[in-house]
């Protein structure tokens, strides 16, 4: 080696960069995958029930045939309402379960 090279070192921060990058790359994963994920909802004894991807995004409402023989449009509207909040819930939840590993690193890191 000649004489007054010195060998360049790696910084500090490259390692934690390295670790941030791979964390955002796992979390565009985990958000895609969730995206792909549904829960369901159902209200009214089963009368109604909504379908939702883990990303918040209302895939479908069914409502059974023997609600609508004696039609309530209050009590349908206050259902649908109340199953589409249910399924919102529901996903929002499987969202934080999925993403907990993520918002606890970050946490861990000072950012949080």
């Amino acid at each position: 080696m000649a004489k007054g090279y010195n060998r360049p070192r790696p910084s500090k921060g490259s390692g934690m960069m390295a670790q941030i990058q791979q964390m955002q790359e796992q979390m565009a994963q985990a958000q895609s995958e969730l995206a792909q994920e549904t829960v369901t909802a159902t209200v009214g004894g089963g009368v109604i029930s909504v379908s939702m991807t883990g990303d918040q995004v209302c895939q479908s409402i069914n409502i059974s045939p023997e609600l609508l023989e004696d039609v309530d449009l209050e009590m349908l509207q206050d259902l649908i309402t109340s199953g589409v909040n249910a399924a919102i819930e529901k996903s929002r939840a499987l969202a934080e379960e999925r993403m907990s590993p993520f918002t606890s690193m970050l946490g861990g890191l000072g950012l949080g």
